[in-house]
């Protein structure tokens, strides 16, 4: 069974003279005894609710992993294995959800993998707790996570590792093929760690020193780890990377490219594998057909969820609409009535404050909210009523606030972390996960957001303090670029509200998005309420928030004057003077450039007519804004200074007086 995982991963590797044979040929035993001893999991549904999760964190073997899901039974032909790593391929390079069936994630930059499983662990953890009654566990499952030493070097796995242990995540199980080659080599001058030592420290149960390559012992490593009441556990392999070439074992020559056709053949015959390319015996796949024990498996839990539905139907009614990732059937009421709210009251606060007034709202409806904060919780306001700070008792269960499971994450200064975690929440099932830090720490965390916007999932961050406005902390925190950044990413919606009312159909709109991440960007400072006739036609991204004839000028604008955020208001000021000078100007808000972009060419063209010259107006860097075809940009180039927010708008010109003087030279008066 294992040869097979290795002739497979070898012979497409070569046939893509591409790839990374490897680890699939170093992990092929360790995959046995998980994958035909403990894997709970259904070839024919690869959804299936109480599924155990697995994660290959060290995704450049993505061998190991199609040929486990070939062998198993799911829908993934030995012509895909052909086809490895070519173009339209459920075999890419890496492991893709959604491309894949079986695949749980899109693990690619080492370490992200690891970070998600933490992420699946802990939504188990927390549903269980949410949704299990007195004889009736119908959420009890375990996430497996295979990684390797490049996992381990990335800092992403510390942030998150350590979380798991605080969060004493034990259906958790972590397997680490330790055979200390790298792309570079041996990794002894580089990577020195004592990871049983560092792995105790976070709080982890350690398996140290089992053969990799003896079934029985890593099978008895595994029972252990399935013991384990209040701590996830680390499983530490030794295993030689490319086993079974005789050549290339042990080497980084095994690492990252084909073996060749003269040491395949070697390989084949130190294998005693004496079958063509990509020929298994049918009494191997016999060995490995995981069909009719899935098929039990799920049969049996459909029976227990039936008598759990029988005894709690509004329980199971609600976990079956959250692990859809369905929104309450009225939450286009719930949605109207925040937005209502935030446009009947016409509040001046900071757009972060605003944020919190319509979590209050939506947490309150939609359990499934699951929030946090990287240490800044005061500060991005991401916590609510409904949400108290989530807490685990000694012996790892989930702790309640009066009688409510915590919904808000105490992350700590982990914001790689907290996004990656929000990934693997995400892509679990269950929840909604939304997560705060400053704007200018996306920079920490961005791969992670590039990540759920790749694998389309309903992620939300929460970016507060997100420009100069946020004023004494100086530059190293002011955002100048990130906006613009973060808008860059394809599938990302980012939003940047401008009042009340556009923070909370921002909130709406990403809550609805069941397959896109959102970035909510929001000031520290305080925005004055902007009056408008419908709040509906936010949603379209951008808008026209006030005409000419709103201030007295009675023509067609001559220009037009789209800003961001805590600048439209400073758009508004400069429209009315330059009514005062018979200049009209239209005022449009951009909340989402994003959203934007995906409307109709006729509604563009309504909102942006042809013909009429425009001024950008963004307290960030001028680029991004020459795609709309801006005759100028109010804006800066340049990093900000430590002083208050009054004082930089006015050094950095960003001020009403000078959208006026750029708008009259763009007009010719």
């Amino acid at each position: 069974m294992a040869n097979a995982i290795r002739a497979l991963a070898m012979d497409a590797v070569q046939a893509a003279n591409s790839g990374h044979p490897g680890a699939p040929m170093g992990m092929a035993d360790i995959a046995v005894a998980l994958w035909s001893r403990h894997l709970s999991h259904n070839p024919a549904n690869p959804h299936w609710h109480n599924r155990d999760r697995f994660v290959l964190s060290n995704g450049h073997g993505s061998m190991l992993q199609y040929a486990l899901l070939h062998l198993t039974g799911y829908d993934l032909p030995i012509g895909e294995l052909k086809n490895f790593r070519k173009l339209h391929s459920k075999t890419p390079g890496h492991p893709e959800v959604d491309v894949t069936p079986g695949i749980e994630t899109t693990t690619g930059p080492l370490g992200q993998g690891l970070a998600n499983a933490v992420g699946m662990a802990l939504a188990e953890k927390l549903l269980a707790a949410e949704f299990n009654r007195p004889g009736h566990d119908i959420v009890d499952h375990h996430t497996y996570v295979f990684m390797g030493d490049g996992c381990l070097m990335e800092g992403i796995s510390h942030e998150a590792c350590a979380l798991a242990g605080a969060w004493r995540l034990n259906k958790l199980v972590a397997i680490y093929d330790d055979n200390g080659i790298s792309i570079d080599g041996q990794v002894a001058p580089w990577f020195i760690d004592d990871v049983a030592a560092r792995f105790i420290a976070y709080g982890w149960n350690v398996v140290d020193k089992v053969d990799g390559h003896d079934i029985e012992v890593v099978d008895a490593a595994i029972e252990e780890a399935l013991k384990s009441a209040d701590r996830p556990t680390l499983i530490v392999c030794k295993t030689v990377i490319g086993k079974g070439s005789p050549n290339r074992a042990g080497t980084s020559k095994a690492h990252g490219e084909a073996l060749g056709a003269d040491e395949i053949a070697l390989t084949r015959k130190a294998l005693g594998w004496d079958h063509a390319p990509f020929e298994v015996p049918a009494d191997i796949y016999a060995a490995w057909d995981a069909r009719d024990a899935g098929a039990k498996a799920e049969a049996e839990w459909t029976e227990e969820f039936n008598a759990y539905e029988a005894a709690h139907p509004e329980l199971a009614k609600a976990f079956h609409r959250r692990m859809l990732g369905e929104l309450p059937a009225n939450f286009a009421e719930i949605a109207a009535e925040a937005v209502g709210a935030a446009h009947d009251k016409a509040e001046t606060v900071a757009s972060r404050k605003a944020s919190q007034i319509a979590l209050e709202a939506f947490t309150a409806a939609l359990p499934e909210m699951l929030g946090g904060s990287a240490d800044l919780t005061g500060s991005n306001l991401t916590n609510t009523k409904s949400t108290p700070s989530l807490r685990f008792g000694e012996q790892g269960q989930v702790m309640t606030t009066e009688g409510k499971i915590g919904r808000h994450i105490n992350y700590g200064v982990r914001e790689f972390g907290m996004a990656a975690i929000m990934n693997g929440i995400a892509l679990h099932g269950g929840y909604i996960p939304y997560g705060g830090t400053f704007l200018t720490f996306s920079d920490y965390s961005r791969n992670a957001i590039r990540m759920a916007a790749l694998m389309k999932r309903r992620v939300v961050h929460v970016f507060t303090h997100d420009s100069i406005g946020l004023g004494e902390d100086g530059p190293t925190h002011q955002s100048v670029e990130h906006a613009a950044s973060l808008r860059l990413i394809p599938g990302l919606d980012v939003w940047r509200p401008a009042d009340t009312t556009e923070t909370a159909v921002a909130w709406t709109m990403a809550l609805v998005q069941k397959h896109r991440p959102s970035a909510l960007l929001l000031s520290r400072q305080n925005l004055p309420y902007l009056p408008k006739a419908d709040a509906d036609v936010i949603t379209q991204g951008a808008y026209v928030l006030a005409e000419p004839s709103e201030v007295g000028i009675n023509k067609k604008a001559q220009v037009v004057l789209m800003a961001t955020g805590s600048e439209v208001h400073l758009a508004l000021q400069a429209q009315e003077q330059l009514a005062k000078l018979k200049i009209a100007a239209r005022v449009v808000s951009v909340p989402s450039t994003s959203v934007f972009d995906r409307q109709s060419e006729s509604y563009k063209v309504q909102v942006l007519p042809r013909g009429v010259p425009r001024v950008a107006i963004e307290a960030g860097v001028t680029d991004f804004w020459w795609k709309y075809g801006a005759a100028a940009v109010v804006g800066l180039d340049r990093f900000g200074e430590s002083a208050p927010a009054p004082d930089l708008f006015k050094f950095f010109d960003i001020t009403a007086d000078n959208i006026v003087a750029v708008a009259r030279k763009v007009v010719g008066k």
